[in-house]
């Protein structure tokens, strides 16, 4: 059973797997970029965390950050 998942992702793909979380009564972290702070994911995430700057090879695409951010937020899985 996964007690909590980090949504890797970021636009409305976010925001649909957020609301599919929140149908399954999944508590949902959303990792984003500096330039994606203000998106209505990270709005509607029960918790956000920043990983990495605009760029998505140095955020969303850089592994070990995408890891660490999970490993703080205690997350169980990674979307």
């Amino acid at each position: 059973m996964i007690g909590k998942i980090l949504i890797a992702n970021r636009g409305e793909i976010a925001v649909r797997i957020l609301r599919a979380c929140r149908d399954l009564g999944i508590p949902a972290v959303v990792a984003y970029s500096e330039a994606d702070r203000d998106t209505l994911a990270v709005r509607l995430a029960d918790e956000a965390i920043c990983i990495g700057p605009a760029e998505a090879r140095r955020s969303y695409l850089n592994q070990p950050a995408v890891i660490s951010a999970a490993m703080i937020s205690a997350c169980d899985a990674i979307h």
